[in-house]
Parts: C-alpha cells; sequence; structure tokens
C-alpha cells in the first residue's frame, strides 16, 4: 500500500504533524510494509511554518524584533533545506496573540516586526519570501513591512507619519529613497485566504478591525486611513488595490506587499500544497489513497480549508481520500460533491468534545487502524 497522510491540525488539540503521526502508527500497527508518504498541511494561517518546514527538511530561524506596540519580542520564521526561501507567519511578530486582549490597539498597532523578520532573511542572503498572512493584530496596510525595507510615509507638511492604521489618514506622499534594493531582487508570495476588498463594508476594518480591538467610531476611522492610503497608492504607483481581490487580508498587508513588493497573492491551500509536493504527487498519481483530517468537519471545509484542497485533486485523479474529525457535520451530499470518499469521527463511544480532544492522539491512531484493516480486506 500506498499511503499519502496530509491532515490539518485539530484544532485546540494537535498539530498537523503530531496527527500525521498518530495516523502513521496506526498504519503501522496493521501493515509494517506499507509505504507511508506523511505531509501535514494547513491552509496558509499561523502554524504553517511548521508544516513547510518538515516537507521542505527546513530548519526555524529566532529573532529579536519587535510586537505591534513596537516593544522587544523573541519571534522565528522558516528557512527551507536549500537555504533559498524563507517562510514568515504574520502572526509571529505582529499577531493577535503578541497582545494581551487589553493592549488590541488596530489604531497603533504596526507590522513593523513581520518586516525585521524579512530584512534578518534578506541578510541571510535569501530572495525568495513566502509569507503567511493570518492572524495579524495590524490595519496599517502592511506599511509597518514597508518601512523596515526602507519605505518612508510623509504627511503634507513632510513629517513622517506615526506607525500604526490611524495614522494612514494623514498621508500625503511616500518616499522609495531610503528603500532596500535587496528586495528587487527578491520574490514574494503571499498565502491569502479571503477575498475581501482593502476598504468599504466588506473591507479590512469594517470585518476584521472589531476582533483587534476596533470600535464602531474607530473601525469607521480606520477605514478612512486606508481609503486615503489607497489614493495615494494609486496617485504614485499607478495600482489601483481598491479593486485587488483579498486586499484586506491581514490587515491590508496583502494590499501593501501587492502594490509595493510586486508580491503573488494566493490561496493558502493551494500555496501550501504546491509547496510541500502534494500537487505533484497526487497529479502523478504515486499512492493508492490519502488519510486525512481536521478537528472539525463542517460546512466551512468546504470554502478553502486543506480537505477541500485535497479533495478537489483527488478527484481530478481518481484518488481514494478519507478523512478523520473530531467531530463530523458535513452533510453527505457535500462530502460526495467535494470528491470525499468517507469521513470518520475518530469518537469510539459517546464522549464530549473535551473527552475527544484529550485522547485525540490515540482516537486517532485507533480509527487509522480501523480504515487500514478495512481497505487492505477489500484489496486482498
Amino acid at each position: 500500500m500506498n499511503i499519502l497522510i496530509a491532515p490539518d491540525s485539530f484544532k485546540g488539540s494537535l498539530s498537523a504533524l503530531r496527527v500525521s503521526n498518530a495516523m502513521e502508527r496506526g498504519i503501522a500497527k496493521v501493515d509494517k510494509s506499507a509505504h507511508v508518504i506523511k505531509i501535514p498541511l494547513g491552509d496558509g494561517g499561523e502554524g504553517t511554518i511548521e508544516n513547510f518546514l518538515h516537507s521542505m527538511k527546513g530548519s526555524k530561524c529566532f529573532v529579536r524584533v519587535t510586537d505591534p506596540l513596537k516593544r522587544p519580542i523573541d519571534a522565528y520564521y522558516g528557512i527551507s533545506g536549500d537555504r533559498k526561501t524563507a517562510i514568515i507567519e504574520v502572526a509571529a511578530a505582529s499577531g493577535l496573540t503578541t497582545l494581551k486582549k487589553e493592549e488590541l490597539r488596530p489604531d497603533l498597532a504596526t507590522s513593523y516586526g513581520t518586516g525585521e523578520l524579512i530584512v534578518d532573511a534578506l541578510n541571510k542572503g535569501i530572495r525568495s519570501f513566502i509569507l503567511c498572512l493570518g492572524g495579524s493584530a495590524t490595519n496599517d496596510g502592511g506599511t509597518g513591512i514597508l518601512k523596515a525595507l526602507g519605505f518612508r510615509f510623509f504627511k503634507e507638511n513632510d513629517e513622517e507619519l506615526m506607525d500604526g492604521g490611524l495614522s494612514l489618514k494623514e498621508l500625503s506622499y511616500i518616499s522609495k529613497e531610503a528603500v532596500d534594493n535587496r528586495i528587487y531582487e527578491s520574490t514574494f508570495i503571499a498565502a491569502c485566504d479571503v477575498d475581501n476588498p482593502l476598504t468599504g463594508r466588506k473591507g479590512a476594518s469594517s470585518v476584521f478591525g472589531p476582533q483587534k480591538g476596533a470600535s464602531p467610531s474607530m473601525v469607521k476611522e480606520l477605514n478612512q486611513a486606508l481609503e486615503r492610503y489607497q489614493d495615494v497608492i494609486l496617485e504614485q504607483l499607478g495600482v489601483d488595490v481598491s479593486v485587488l481581490q483579498g486586499g484586506g487580508a491581514a490587515g491590508g498587508i496583502a494590499a501593501g506587499l501587492y502594490a509595493f513588493l510586486d508580491a503573488a497573492l494566493l490561496p493558502g491551500i493551494e500555496l501550501v500544497m504546491n509547496g510541500s509536493g502534494v500537487t505533484t504527487i497526487l497529479n502523478e498519481k504515486k499512492v493508492d489513497f490519502i488519510l486525512t483530517g481536521e478537528g472539525k468537519l463542517d460546512s466551512q471545509t468546504a470554502s478553502g480549508k486543506v480537505i477541500s484542497g485535497l479533495c478537489r485533486l483527488a478527484k481530478k485523479n481518481g484518488i481514494p481520500i478519507v478523512a478523520l474529525a473530531g467531530e463530523v457535520s458535513l452533510e453527505e451530499e457535500i462530502q460526495e460533491k467535494m470528491g470525499l470518499t468517507s469521513a470518520f469521527s475518530i469518537g469510539n463511544k459517546p464522549m464530549t468534545a473535551l473527552d475527544s480532544m484529550r485522547d485525540a492522539e490515540s482516537l486517532i491512531e485507533n480509527k487509522t487502524m480501523q480504515i487500514v484493516r478495512f481497505y487492505k480486506k477489500i484489496k486482498s
């Protein structure tokens, strides 16, 4: 048997790698001769570095940078095994989890620390960047990142803008005189799993601002600030980010990366699957079936999550795919439409969600054993 193990994390319980390891143990207990390809996945949000580094045989690089309120913080990014690509999560230095709830200030928060991670990688000779945009605490349109790379943002009186999203209301012009020229030798790809525009009713401030601590009045002001930002970008760079699908991702960081660094915005799952080699493996039909999973299989699964991406490729190539989950509430009709062969809850008896999360590792291992036994039986 040739089996691809490619799960997402079971959020709040197990990382994708630990899920993969449990599945691998389950397979080995039934068939030690099975050939297993183990590639833990993610959708481009937090935790994606771990999965990339596993598949790229890379390593972590720890750096002292600044958090969204410009205080020192220890963060890290990933470097691929060939030392050519840096994988950076915005959440590592500029994320919601770096601040306490009462510290959330999207009007002041800056993405500067993420820019410092990019600079550190540039100093190591890296010129290829993958940025994962999930979980930011900022609403600054990526100007913090850009400041770290030498871009300067000015008011009409030639005074530099303060950090944060709100100051962009006073933006008059942008200077490139001090820009780090190494960025022009570099390529940037951003994992972008939302289609929200930069501004407006469905924009960065309106949709994501409240979860970052913005009051209704602040949301309105932040939106106005980003409107000014996109107007100046159009005037100076000739790039219309107002129509950019996904430009509102990570408080507008997606729009800033696109306009100033010519970054390509790709769906996170597509980026992860291509980068990890899963796409090639499935297109070349190197496996007999796929074993995947996530914490909860529900209506969101079908919209851009790991399992939906795998199902699309599995269906195209005629490869069976089985998913395990702590909870399965996705209708059979949708599963079939996705191309999901079967889905199973990992529970072995009536149990609470808390019990399932606590015992997830052993439950996944045991359920995998049952699936592999059945597969061997019908194939024999």
